[in-house]
């Protein structure tokens, strides 16, 4: 008995439909958001850090310098997370439109270069999420009262670990947000701007009537008139 066209057997044996090739760009503002949220959060930090040491760099109260870091750290880890829920599909759809003189010369030829590290501080930060995702996911089985302590501890760490990397993305993650918008903005057609599209249409009402033969156009006859009768 032959299969039709139209049975579920033979749909998942068709190609897969064609994907839009700069689908990758709907994830630039999340990417340009957490980037400045990286960087926010570090001049938050910077802008208080050393009022909170003596004249030997040392803290002044070491808990409270503690606190604030701890607070920068969960800040910047959480706009880290936007980098590794999305970056790596930027960064190949970027490699994927760019082309090779964009790497020599030109607007974007600076933060491409750039972004020649950033495969590995994906891989390592997701690596990172990863391993702490699996501890907090065994601390699941602690007693109640003390499993929102293990897990805040737990995620301090983590935090305090994926510094490092945050740190990283907030000069990585604005590049790749730039020269994303560059070659989304080169790739997406040119419209006429409005004067155009109403100088071309001009244009053609004017051919068209131009065009019209002589032929088409009707010719009004004088109405007949009566032929005067002669007096006798």
């Amino acid at each position: 008995m032959s299969v039709s066209s139209a049975s579920p057997a033979s749909a998942e044996n068709q190609p897969p439909v064609a994907s839009d090739p700069l689908a990758w760009r709907r994830h630039l503002p999340a990417l340009a958001s957490a980037a400045a949220g990286i960087n926010e959060a570090s001049d938050a930090w910077d802008a208080v850090s050393d009022s909170l040491c003596g004249a030997d760099g040392w803290p002044l109260d070491e808990d409270v310098y503690a606190d604030g870091k701890v607070k920068r750290d969960a800040e910047a880890w959480k706009h880290a997370e936007v980098f590794l829920n999305h970056g790596a599909e930027v960064l190949a759809g970027v490699r994927a439109a760019a082309h090779g003189p964009d790497y020599v010369e030109g607007p974007i030829s600076d933060d491409l270069r750039r972004l020649r590290g950033l495969d590995t501080t994906l891989v390592r930060a997701s690596r990172l999420r990863q391993e702490w995702d699996q501890r907090l996911a065994f601390m699941d089985g602690s007693q109640p009262g003390s499993l929102q302590l293990y897990r805040e501890c737990a995620e301090e760490h983590r935090n305090t670990e994926g510094w490092h990397y945050a740190h990283e993305l907030s000069c990585q993650g604005p590049a790749l947000v730039r020269v994303g918008e560059y070659l989304a903005n080169r790739a997406r057609p040119e419209r006429p701007s409005q004067t155009e599209q109403a100088r071309v249409a001009l244009t053609r009402s004017a051919s068209d009537v131009r065009g019209i033969p002589p032929s088409a156009t009707p010719v009004h006859s004088a109405p007949n008139r009566p032929t005067p009768s002669r007096s006798r």
